[in-house]
This record gives structure tokens, C-alpha cells and sequence, in this order.
């Protein structure tokens, strides 16, 4: 009270400080100087806690982004890549004499006994039992079992399944019978026929379900036993079928 007192009395009379006023000042100025770089400490604190919480909501805005934009990535590569396998499955349509429709694998049955795959066509698309099932690189099966909207397949390496086939190179002929494990036997070729390892197996044509010179598979084993009359003769098919998706069912042969 009692300095501002003095100053109002001297402020309407003299701008400049007297001996009371700088003494009072210069008391004050150890309070004040501690006193504001508090305040500047506390505004530092609060300035740098506000850039934190931008920086942090900054960057979980980026983290999101970059999640997004990984996401449109792999669905881009997925578009690509089904882009390619449909292109050479319409090549392969394209190629065929006999009409043919297109399916999507929507399941599989590979137990020990079974080797089999079901499709999203069936009987109301033109599709009856006992029909081929191919893909761009081979032979994938035949239908059993069709439904009005879906197939069973029953696949090359099912021990049930038996295709007619030849060696493309010599000509030799046999049956194709499936082993499990995604292989197969060349069955019932003579000894006295050429056969080696790395030959083609393509379809005969004999029994009119599969089209003649379609790819089955590569020989991988040959065995001349001492007894018998016929050949060992193993056999991977050119067609993975663990990794199918798309296939063509040709609409010709079969049976009600």
C-alpha cells in the first residue's frame, strides 16, 4: 500500500522514479525474476505437452493411412494375380472345341480315402456326373455327385479315379490311376514299351469323357521289375491341386 501510495502521488507530477521508487523496485525485482521463469518453465511444459498430444494423434492418423494403404496393396496384388489365372483359363476356354463353363473351388475333401473338391456349379448350369474338370495347366478330375448349384470333383489322384493316357514322346499306352499324396500310377504298359523319366502323360482321348492330348502329368519313376509284364511307372501331375481356385467343367459327355 505504502509504495503504491508514493506512486500515485508522483506519477501526475514526475515521469521519472525517485529514490523511494527505485528502492522499492529493485526489492521487488528478486521476486520477480524467479517468479517469471516459473512462468515461463510452467508455459514450456504446457507448450510441449500440447505438441506431444498433436504428435501422438498425428501420428495415429499416419499409423491408419499406412494400414489402409497396405490393405489397397494387397488387394491390388490379389487383383493382379486373379487377373492372371483367369486370363490363361479363358485362353485355355478359348482353345477348347466343345463348350465349356467356368467354376470356383468352394471346398475340398482330402481325407485319407477321399480326394475330391466341390464347386460352385451344378446341375442348373449345364453340369451333369462324369464330366471333365480341367484347369489352364491339366486335368483335374471328373464330376460325381452334382447338386443344382454345386459339384463334387473327384480328382486324378483319388484311388478311385482311372483316365485313359499315352506317353506323348513314344506313344505308349496305360491308365492313369490315382495314388493319394497328389500322385499317380501309369498302369498296365508293358515292359517292352519306352517309357523314361521326365516324359509327358497327356490324355488318349479313348472313352470320350477327357479330350485327347490334354496334359496329366510328368513321369517321375520308372521300374522294370523282373516278373510281370507291366511297368512301374509313377507319375506327378502337372496341375497343383492343393493350390486350385478356378477350373473348367466341359459340358460334353457324362451322364444322368
Amino acid at each position: 500500500m505504502a509504495a503504491l501510495l508514493f506512486f500515485s502521488l508522483n506519477v501526475p507530477h514526475n515521469r521519472e522514479a525517485n529514490i523511494i521508487e527505485r528502492t522499492i523496485l529493485s526489492g521487488f525485482s528478486t521476486l520477480f525474476e524467479p517468479a517469471a521463469r516459473a512462468g515461463n518453465f510452467v508455459e514450456d511444459i504446457c507448450d510441449g505437452y500440447i505438441r506431444l498430444v498433436d504428435t501422438h494423434k498425428e501420428n495415429l492418423r499416419l499409423q491408419d493411412d499406412i494400414r489402409k494403404l497396405n490393405i489397397r496393396v494387397l488387394e491390388g496384388n490379389e487383383a493382379v494375380l486373379t487377373n492372371k489365372r483367369l486370363e490363361r483359363l479363358l485362353d485355355m476356354k478359348n482353345r477348347l472345341k466343345d463348350p465349356a463353363v467356368a467354376a470356383t473351388v468352394i471346398g475340398e475333401d482330402t481325407t485319407p480315402w477321399f480326394k475330391s473338391l466341390i464347386i460352385n456349379r451344378g446341375s442348373a448350369d449345364g453340369i451333369r456326373e462324369g464330366m471333365a474338370v480341367i484347369s489352364a495347366d491339366g486335368i483335374v478330375g471328373q464330376t460325381t455327385k452334382v447338386s443344382t448349384s454345386t459339384s463334387r470333383v473327384l480328382l486324378l489322384t483319388d484311388n478311385a479315379s482311372g483316365i485313359s493316357a499315352m506317353i506323348q514322346r513314344s506313344r505308349a499306352r496305360g491308365v492313369v490311376k490315382g495314388r493319394g499324396e497328389m500322385l499317380c500310377t501309369l498302369e498296365f504298359t508293358t515292359k517292352e514299351e519306352d517309357v523314361k523319366v521326365g516324359d509327358t502323360v497327356i490324355t488318349s482321348g479313348i472313352g470320350g469323357i477327357f479330350i485327347k492330348g490334354m496334359p496329366i502329368g510328368e513321369v517321375t519313376m520308372v521300374k522294370r521289375g523282373e516278373y510281370g509284364i507291366f511297368q512301374t511307372i509313377s507319375i506327378r501331375p502337372t496341375v497343383n491341386l492343393s493350390h486350385l481356385e478356378e477350373v473348367l467343367v466341359m459340358q460334353r459327355g457324362g451322364y444322368e
